[in-house]
């Protein structure tokens, strides 16, 4: 594959911000080996906080699945700016975490994640498909209604 990440978002119709930079001591990611592990990536547009509030009390779940796919760029744009928007350098998304910020009688955590999944597969195909787990939360960086973390696998440089 000679696309670019960013090229490939854009013929879904979708475009890449810039990688968000942290909020507090922490680094945006780490590779280790192979492995690059990208800290939690919250729904954002044009650099602000998209979909504040919970799952089950302001939120819809349709608003919710399209915050976890905000999220799912956010973690896109760490994975371009990791390794230089090289599409090829991704071997497989190994691992997603969504944090839902719900109600404690939402659990549709799991729909919510979706969002953010889909977005992997249609990206990566089959290297798009991954392990994943979906919480709720009491609340979440912003007050945004979802977080995403990511283990990613990459080929050699």
């Amino acid at each position: 594959m000679s696309l670019s990440l960013s090229a490939r978002v854009a013929e879904l119709g979708l475009t890449l911000e810039a990688a968000a930079v942290p909020a507090a001591n922490y680094v945006p990611f780490v590779q280790d080996g192979n492995l690059l592990f990208i800290s939690g990536q919250t729904s954002r547009k044009n650099g602000q906080p998209a979909y504040v509030g919970r799952l089950g009390d302001n939120v819809t779940d349709e608003d919710g699945i399209a915050a976890a796919r905000l999220a799912g760029l956010g973690i896109l744009s760490q994975i371009a700016a990791a390794t230089g928007d090289r599409l090829d350098r991704v071997a497989r998304i190994v691992r997603l975490s969504v944090f839902v910020a719900s109600t404690p009688e939402f659990n549709r955590q799991s729909a919510i994640g979706n969002g953010a999944s889909d977005l992997m597969v249609q990206v990566f195909g089959d290297a798009g498909r991954h392990a994943r787990s979906a919480v709720g939360v009491a609340s979440l960086p912003s007050g945004v209604a979802v977080e995403v973390e990511a283990v990613v696998s990459l080929t050699q440089s």
